[in-house]
């Protein structure tokens, strides 16, 4: 059974319009949540429904897997021979970039973004070569499987228990101009991988222990349908005239002197504003305990590193002395027109919580008169 993906001719209009609107390429990605899913073939049904429709489009790289009903696929289709080079004595393929650029097709297919090319190559990374591609003006088709995005990077080798090593960073996928994600259910895929549509029969059994198990496939599948989600909002957030868009979000991260709590914080926020595209704002409110000749030194170290990394992930940091800490953030989320504030899991013991409730109650009540969210995080 072939991956079951209806192609419409809606969907290779659309990109042809896009074709047509730019001088720098078009970026397009197929997403999926492993290898197996289809996302090759999918890529080859539209170069055949672009080439019908008259666009000068060529296959740069493609990685069939020897896959019978994928292979079929390559007839009929202008190929770029792959470039010979020896490398530790043994001759390998790469693609060959500098034939795509000297041809200029106004489509180019480049399969298998995360892969690390080989020592001398122009660029260390394929994802390298397609920013080149795409500054040429040559619009890209790629796929990748979303265990190789950066930010998800940890999270899929703990679902998986397999160490990813090859990377693209979420930026590639920020200027894409379409994501696809290409899904299949666990049961599907895991019947494609018996029916040695995947790999080859010697491989089945260790597949099937290892990687293709159902748990491990619907989180992985779950990665990748939320990344896709993520960015037709960010598209939404893009395009929308400002005038019939919601008010835009705007996130606060509350932090303490407590180290491991502001880090989650940070990371977390982050990870949310880069998905709403928004800015947003660290706070750390100084109680008196902890002003600069108070504060133990370790816990001054700690405060100053996580104010740093909130600077690097691009976060406005803010130090405000405060012996009103709910009053100092109700101020701030006044001012900076936040829409959601995120705060730390508070770690009391149930004594603490009697005695320090007040802030979180507070903190409740005054959201309350707005529309402002508190997020919690774990």
């Amino acid at each position: 059974m072939a991956p079951h993906t209806v192609h419409t001719n809606d969907e290779v209009k659309s990109f042809i319009e896009l074709l047509k609107k730019s001088r720098r390429g078009k970026l397009k990605v197929y997403i999926g949540m492993s290898a197996g899913v289809g996302k090759s073939y999918r890529m080859l049904q539209e170069a055949h429904a672009l080439l019908k429709n008259g666009i000068n489009i060529q296959i740069g790289y493609i990685e069939t897997h020897n896959r019978a009903e994928t292979h079929a696929l390559l007839n009929g289709l202008p190929v770029i021979e792959r470039r010979k080079t020896f490398y530790k004595g043994k001759e390998l393929d790469e693609m060959d970039l500098q034939t795509i650029l000297i041809r200029h097709p106004e489509v180019v297919i480049v399969d298998e973004l995360a892969h690390s090319n080989i020592e001398g190559s122009k660029n260390a990374k394929r994802w390298q070569d397609v920013l080149d591609i795409l500054n040429a003006g040559i619009s890209v088709i790629t796929a990748v499987n979303v265990q190789h995005l950066e930010s998800l990077n940890e999270e899929a080798e703990e679902i998986t228990g397999i160490k990813i090593t090859e990377r693209i960073p979420d930026k590639l996928l920020e200027i894409a101009d379409e994501i696809v994600n290409i899904d299949l259910t666990a049961d599907e895929l895991i019947a494609r991988l018996r029916e040695g549509k995947i790999y080859d029969k010697s491989k089945i059994e260790r597949a099937l222990q290892n990687f293709f198990q159902n748990d491990k496939i619907l989180q992985l599948r779950e990665l990748a349908l939320k990344e896709v989600a993520h960015h037709v909002e960010r598209k939404i957030d893009i395009e929308v005239p400002k005038q019939i868009k919601l008010r835009p979000e705007r996130f606060l991260a509350c932090i303490s002197s407590n180290a491991e709590t502001a880090k989650v914080v940070i990371r977390k926020t982050a990870r949310l504003a880069s998905y709403y595209r928004s800015p947003w704002t660290v706070l750390y409110a100084q109680i008196p305990s902890e002003s600069s000749d108070r504060i133990k030194l370790d816990k001054q170290r700690h405060l100053i590193n996580n104010l740093k990394l909130a600077v690097e992930l691009g976060a406005e940091v803010m130090r405000i002395p405060s012996d009103n800490v709910t009053q100092t953030i109700m101020n701030v989320a006044r001012e900076k027109e936040i829409t959601t504030i995120c705060i730390g899991k508070p770690h009391l013991n149930l004594f603490q919580v009697i005695l320090r409730t007040t802030v979180f109650n507070q903190l409740l009540k005054s959201l309350a008169a707005t529309e402002t969210d508190l997020v919690i995080l774990s």
